[in-house]
């Protein structure tokens, strides 16, 4: 009995033929000349890829092409990134594109990955050597061609943000064979001249061929050998140099490099303005401060004066001869007072004011206060004091006091 044959249909062949050749072969690089390109309303790019000896068709997804930044054509001989398959209806064998390049731009990229490398081991893009930019530059060296367009942006921005910063242009070629001597010669020169504070190495937007150039070994030295920073400017935001990464600083384009370099007037003039007013706001604090100050110690000298003292030790005698004044009319008073008092009492008890009321004083020949009969004789002279006047007179007769 024969054994059973396992017979494949077309549709499964194909399917495993894919299946063996997408996890047989890795994803690779496949160089060769465009040729039948078309581009459906799907977007999707279908083209064939040949050299001299054989080809390869080829499809490349929109979603995968709309990365590649160009639009191939036929004849242009090409670098594609992809995986192989087949196309199962029709059986076809293909390569299914994830990335694409000219293949002389791939070259070029090669090579600049390797350069990059090397001068990164090497150390000249240690970050440790970059070098600060002046807060203010005095004067600016430009380097870049004299007929293009990022000489006109970076001059005028230049003058518009900081017109006091003087600019000097170092004219020099920034495409061809002839452009990297020349700028490897006028960065030298800048550096040389020693009244410079910066320089910007500037050139517009160009394929990476047009910018080539400024990925030569020469430059990235001359760039780190020059004694003052240096800032690229060198392209579109995208576009990355070996120039950019020796450089003190790395700009977007020519314009921004001018923005990095200069300070903004109208930023510079409104600082200055808020300076200044915190300046008077602090120079009349202190102008406060110091007369308050003045008025304390002038308090102080005048309480310190001699003539001050002087006078508040006058105030003070003046104070003691009120207050002795007001004593002494206190006590004269209460003096005055006791003395018509002692007065009074004097009067009540004295002669005198008996005599007033019509008694007299009779006193003997021999002057003393006659008080009995018995001290005189008839015949003897007595004296009689009245309450006005004296009277003499004789005794004629005595009697005693009847009891």
């Amino acid at each position: 009995m024969k054994a059973e044959r396992d017979i494949y249909t077309v549709a499964r062949l194909n399917s495993e033929a894919r299946m063996l050749l997408e996890a047989g072969l890795p994803a690779l690089w496949v160089e060769g000349e465009i040729s039948n390109f078309a581009c459906p309303a799907s977007g999707h790019w279908y083209f064939t890829l040949k050299d001299r000896d054989a080809q390869i068709r080829c499809a490349m997804f929109r979603a995968r092409n709309s990365q590649v930044g160009f639009r191939p054509r036929d004849g242009q001989q090409m670098m594609v990134r992809g995986k192989v398959s087949l196309y199962e209806p029709r059986g076809d064998y293909q390569l299914i594109a994830e990335a694409m390049e000219d293949a002389g731009e791939g070259a070029l990229r090669r090579e600049f990955e390797k350069l990059k490398a090397r001068l990164q081991a090497e150390g000249l893009f240690d970050p440790a050597l970059k070098r600060p930019l002046p807060t203010m530059p005095r004067r600016i060296a430009v380097v870049t061609s004299h007929t293009g367009a990022a000489v006109r942006d970076v001059l005028h921005i230049l003058t518009r943000r900081f017109p006091p910063a003087e600019v000097l242009v170092f004219a020099t070629p920034v495409q061809g064979a002839a452009a990297t001597p020349a700028i490897v010669a006028a960065l030298d020169a800048a550096s040389a001249r020693g009244d410079c504070d910066v320089i910007i190495l500037a050139r517009g937007g160009g394929s990476i061929e047009d910018l080539w150039c400024f990925n030569d070994e020469r430059v990235a030295r001359a760039i780190r050998r020059a004694a003052i920073p240096v800032v690229t400017g060198i392209g579109h935001e995208i576009d990355f140099t070996i120039a950019d990464f020796a450089a003190d600083v790395r700009a977007p384009t020519p314009s921004g490099a001018a923005e990095i370099v200069v300070p903004d007037r109208a930023t510079l003039l409104g600082a200055v303005r808020g300076l200044a007013g915190r300046l008077q706001q602090a120079a009349q604090r202190q102008l406060r401060n110091a007369a308050q100050r003045h008025e304390q110690l002038l308090a102080r000298l005048q309480r310190a004066h001699p003539g001050s003292r002087l006078q508040q030790q006058v105030q003070r005698l003046d104070d003691l001869d009120l207050r002795l004044r007001r004593a002494w009319d206190s006590q004269r008073t209460r003096l005055m007072q006791r003395l018509q008092l002692a007065q009074r009492h004097l009067d009540a008890i004295s002669p005198l004011a008996t005599l007033q009321r019509g008694y007299a004083i009779v006193t003997g020949p021999g002057g003393d206060a006659l008080l009995d009969e018995s001290q005189v004789k008839p015949g003897d002279v007595i004296e009689a004091r009245v309450a006005r006047g004296r009277i003499r007179a004789q005794v004629v007769e005595t009697s005693p006091e009847r009891r």
